[in-house]
Formats: structure tokens, sequence, C-alpha cells
């Protein structure tokens, strides 16, 4: 279930240069961002497919007390324990819907009740 559309660029930061660079090398332009929400067991991805060629660029699976930053209107980032990711959106608007879903789906996955039910299962 796609709970968001977006058109970014994905980028990632390269910790020896200081810059932020294509995601996949030479894969410059914009990808169709998605985020995924699997109802069954209350998980997100974040999805990009290039326009170009349909590659995939990312397939993010959001964690639960990811740090979401709109570090300006169109350009929102987010780290993990190997890199920081970047989204350069195509406009202000698309940024926006993406980033009310990823604050929808970290919402979500924070809140006590999520996913509750199928822990007592693995205890």
């Amino acid at each position: 279930l796609s709970i968001c559309q977006a058109r970014a660029s994905v980028m990632v930061y390269d910790d020896a240069s200081k810059k932020w660079v294509p995601i996949k090398p030479g894969q410059q332009g914009f990808s169709r961002i998605n985020i995924y929400h699997n109802t069954a067991n209350n998980t997100f991805r974040v999805v990009g497919v290039k326009l170009q060629d349909q590659q995939v660029v990312i397939n993010y699976s959001i964690v639960k007390g990811l740090k979401y930053n709109q570090a300006t209107p169109t350009f929102h980032q987010w780290r993990d324990a190997r890199q920081v990711y970047g989204l350069n959106f195509a406009s202000k608007e698309e940024a926006t819907t993406f980033s009310n879903a990823m604050l929808f789906a970290l919402n979500v996955l924070s809140s006590p009740d999520s996913g509750g039910e199928h822990l007592s299962v693995m205890e």
C-alpha cells in the first residue's frame, strides 16, 4: 500500500569529499519515491525508482526513532549507522507530501500499540 508518491533525486553524503552525491554513481535525475505501508506487519519502506529506466535506487526500511530532518523546503535528509540519505524534491509540495507521510510512518512506529499483538507471540 503506497501512502505517498513524490519525485526527488536520491543522494547520499560522501564523507570523504564532504559532498552530496547521487546514491548510485552516474544516476543523476529524478526518481519516483513512494512510501509503502505493509499493514500486515505494520512496517514502512521508502522505495525510489528511476523515472528514466525504472531502476530501483533506494529500498529503505523505515525504523522506529529515525531522525528525519527537513533541512530546506525541498531538501530532506535522514541518517542511519552507515550513511546519511538526502532527497532533493522536484517541488515544495512534493516535499511536504513526502514528509507528512514519513512523519505519519514514524508516528505509527513509535506508538506503544504498534505491533504489540505480534510481540506476545515471540516472548
